[in-house]
C-alpha cells in the first residue's frame, strides 16, 4: 500500500478530519477535507463536530482550532511547524505593554499564540481586519504583532493605531522593486498582494487581499494573468480552481519554510499514532477564545 492510500485508510478508520492551509505542500492539500486560511479552517472544524482533527499548517492555527473545538482532539503533524511572527509577541510582553497603554484596546492578528490571545481584547484576520478596526472607532488601539498589516489598515482607514514591531519574515522580504519589475514585465497582469507586505508595496499592487480574498478576486476577474505576491503554496489552489488562467509568483523565494514542514510521512504518523496533540492550559483556553468569539460576533 502506498503512503497516500495508507493515509486515506487511516483517515477513514479513525473518522478523522484533515485540514490544510493554503500554503502547505500541494500533496497535503490534495488529501484534505477542507483547504483554506487559518480561521476559515478552524470554523469548518467547529461546524463539522469532528472528534479527531489533523491540522496541516503551523502551530497557532492548530491552537485556534483547539480553542474553537475544545472537546475535539487536534493534532499538528509536525510539532516544529511554527510561525515566526506569532513568536514576536509573547503573552508576557503583551501583558507588560498593557500596563503602558491602560486605556487602549488591544487587537491581535489571529497569527498569534494562544498565550498572546489570552492577553488581548479582540482578534482579526487579514480578511476582516478593516471591519474589526472600524468597530473600535473612537478608541485608542494597539495592534499586534504585524506592523505591516496594521500599517496597511492605518493607511486605508486613516486610523492611528499603535503598532507592535513584528512582521511575517516571508512577506516582509517583498520590495517595491520586485513589484515595479513585475509591472514592467507583465503589464497586462493583475498584481495581487498580501497585506502582510509593507505599505509601500501594497500601494503598487492592484489589490491587497487575504488568501481567501485572492481566490475570490481571481475567480471574479476578467483578467487572464496574475502576479501573485504571497507564499507560493497558494498557486496550487489558484491553478486548480482557475484552469486557463496564468499565475506568476512575484519571486520564487516567497516560501515559508514552516508551512512546508509537514510531509506525507508526518500526516500518516499523526493519524497512525495520534501524536503531537495540541494541549493548552485551561486558563489559557478560557481567556484566549474570548477575543476570537468577539471577532466572530462581528461577522
Amino acid at each position: 500500500m502506498g503512503i497516500i492510500d495508507e493515509i486515506k485508510a487511516l483517515k477513514a478508520e479513525k473518522n478523522a478530519l484533515i485540514l490544510a492551509h493554503n500554503y502547505v505542500r500541494p500533496e497535503i492539500q490534495e488529501l484534505a477535507d477542507f483547504t483554506g486560511d487559518s480561521l476559515e479552517l478552524s470554523m469548518k472544524a467547529r461546524s463539522s463536530g469532528a472528534k479527531l482533527m489533523v491540522f496541516c499548517g503551523v502551530r497557532f492555527m492548530a491552537e485556534t482550532a483547539k480553542l474553537l473545538s475544545p472537546e475535539s482532539t487536534v493534532l499538528l503533524p509536525n510539532p516544529d511547524a511554527d510561525c515566526p511572527m506569532a513568536r514576536m509577541a509573547d503573552g508576557e510582553q503583551v501583558k507588560a505593554w498593557r500596563s503602558e497603554f491602560p486605556d487602549a484596546v488591544f487587537a491581535a492578528y489571529v497569527n498569534t499564540t494562544a498565550g498572546t490571545k489570552a492577553q488581548v481584547d479582540i482578534c482579526c484576520t487579514s480578511g476582516n481586519a478593516e471591519k474589526v478596526v472600524r468597530s473600535l472607532e473612537g478608541k485608542k488601539v494597539v495592534f499586534l504583532p504585524d506592523r505591516n498589516l496594521g500599517g496597511n489598515i492605518n493607511n486605508k482607514l486613516g486610523t492611528e493605531m499603535a503598532l507592535w514591531n513584528g512582521c511575517c519574515p516571508v512577506h516582509d522580504q517583498v520590495t517595491p522593486e520586485m513589484l515595479k519589475g513585475a509591472r514592467e514585465f507583465f503589464p497586462d497582469a493583475a498584481i495581487i498582494i498580501h497585506p502582510e507586505c509593507k505599505v509601500e508595496c501594497t500601494a503598487l499592487a492592484d489589490a491587497a487581499l487575504s488568501t481567501a480574498g485572492m481566490l475570490k478576486f481571481v475567480k471574479d476577474s476578467h483578467k487572464s494573468t496574475f502576479v501573485v505576491a504571497t507564499e507560493s503554496g497558494l498557486l496550487h489552489r489558484l491553478k486548480k480552481e482557475n484552469p486557463g488562467k496564468r499565475f506568476i509568483p512575484l519571486a520564487p523565494e516567497i516560501i515559508c519554510p514552516d508551512m512546508k514542514k509537514i510531509t506525507l510521512e508526518d500526516l500518516r504518523d499523526a493519524l497512525k499514532f495520534n501524536q503531537h496533540e495540541i494541549i493548552l492550559p485551561p486558563e489559557v483556553m478560557e481567556n484566549a477564545v474570548k477575543p476570537i468569539e468577539k471577532m466572530l460576533a462581528l461577522s
